[in-house]
């Protein structure tokens, strides 16, 4: 994919954050994308502050099988193809195991792990025809464990896992399938407010540049599981 213009991306949890700056960074090379969020009013006004004509905004569980079928079918339906799927849509819960409420895990484990496994059951046949590309967001969380992250753990790890697995299932289709890990992220996760505090952390802009570069490659190079962390530590206060 070489030249981009044109091609069709699908965005899971693209209304901010890391999939808002990945959509941003697609529609400058000429793409159109499609963004999928669980509030349609929440992709609505993603779409009107991308401002560009080949934005798509629709409602869109991960959740939900049905849900992801509808969305996918919506996204080819209105540009004609479909070339790059991105799960990127994820929940943090974070406590001691003996706090953890089984909400918290079920919704954590729903929406970063089988969450994903929808959006790729979804779109699979679709991106055989294009012979195209999938992209799971994951985590360092899923290689580094830590205290209080039972459940966040417990879904990056597992995506980590299945994406490599999909990823050897998908190549004979042509199917370029990556996993991206990235650190510490200036996002709106987990209700964070994004501030000058954090310019020290990946910018999402830096992770659209991360899948445009990925999708340039030649296509004889697999990239097949990334990990991206801030390239400074920050100063103690």
């Amino acid at each position: 994919m070489t030249n981009l213009k044109g091609k069709v991306a699908y965005i899971t949890g693209g209304s901010k954050g890391i999939g808002f700056g990945i959509a941003q960074s697609l529609l400058h090379e000429g793409m159109k994308v499609a963004i999928t969020s669980r509030s349609a009013t929440a992709a609505t006004s993603a779409a009107e502050k991308l401002g560009n004509k080949n934005i798509l905004a629709l409602e869109s569980n991960v959740q939900s099988l049905s849900s992801e079928i509808n969305a996918i079918q919506k996204t080819e339906s209105a540009f004609g193809r479909l070339d790059v799927v991105i799960a990127n849509a994820g929940v943090g819960h974070f406590g001691p195991i003996d706090n953890l409420t089984e909400a918290a895990w079920k919704e954590t484990i729903d929406t970063n792990l089988t969450g994903v496994f929808n959006t790729v059951k979804a779109s699979v046949e679709v991106l055989k025809k294009s012979q195209g590309y999938l992209i799971t967001i994951a985590s360092l969380a899923g290689t580094n464990f830590f205290e209080n992250g039972a459940a966040y753990n417990a879904s990056k790890f597992g995506l980590v896992g299945f994406t490599q697995a999909v990823m050897l299932d998908l190549r004979k289709y042509n199917i370029k399938v990556t996993t991206i890990m990235p650190g510490s992220v200036s996002s709106s996760f987990n209700s964070h407010v994004a501030g000058t505090n954090d310019t020290w952390k990946i910018q999402p802009e830096d992770l659209g540049q991360m899948v445009v570069d990925l999708l340039k490659i030649n296509p004889r190079t697999l990239p097949s599981k990334i990990e991206v962390r801030p390239s400074v530590v920050p100063a103690k206060r």
